[in-house]
């Protein structure tokens, strides 16, 4: 509701700017814009981040970062076979199909881990999520994955993604308490970390 200034003025209601989510017709620019405030500025991103919304653009996002993640991590594979003795055809076929895989997954297991965080929002927080607004939600979240390929910040990467900038999504975005968004987000998080520790192990033993 507006008021009205001492000098007898209007003073119209500030309204929160939106925040910068993945465009179609920007595809470059506004994912770069979108990593950068989730990854700085998380709890301005999300405190203005609609819940509702269409799917198109975060799963595209996600498809983007995992594409990016995929081949950098690729390449870093490459580099690393490089160093330590050699690199044949299986090495470099290897490097490809595991990059292509964690690009064309990436909307995928996005999915499947919005419907655990689905169950521990509805579990902790009540029945006030649907899926397409935690797809959404952790499909952003899902741009710390864009360092998962470095070797050293990518288990910090995941764990940032999945706790910290989940934690941080549930309470802004549904007006939880910190210690309600904290224990939301680490139910989440178990099975779906637990579960990509069992992927990547197989995928290193493989």
């Amino acid at each position: 509701m507006a008021r009205a200034s001492p000098a007898g003025g209007i003073i119209l209601p500030m309204q929160n700017p939106k925040a910068p989510e993945f465009r179609l017709d920007l595809p470059l620019s506004s994912a770069l814009a979108t990593i950068r405030a989730v990854l700085f500025s998380p709890r301005a991103f999300f405190s203005n981040l609609p819940a509702g919304g269409r799917l198109r653009e975060p799963v595209l996002f996600v498809l983007l970062v995992g594409t990016v993640t995929g081949v950098l991590g690729a390449v870093v594979a490459l580099i690393s076979n490089v160093v330590t003795g050699g690199i044949g055809p299986g090495d470099l076929r290897a490097a490809v199909v595991e990059g292509l895989l964690f690009a064309v997954l990436s909307p995928v297991g996005v999915a499947v881990a919005a419907a655990v965080y689905l169950l521990s929002i509805k579990a902790f927080v009540g029945k006030v999520a649907d899926f397409p607004q935690v797809y959404r939600l952790l499909a952003y979240a899902f741009s710390a994955f864009a360092l998962a390929w470095v070797p050293i910040a990518g288990s910090i990467a995941i764990s940032y993604a999945l706790l910290v900038l989940m934690g941080i999504a549930i309470k802004e975005v549904y007006e939880t308490s910190f210690l309600t968004a904290v224990i939301t987000a680490l139910v989440g998080f178990v099975p779906v970390g637990t579960a990509l520790v069992w992927v990547t192990a197989v995928a290193l033993i493989s």
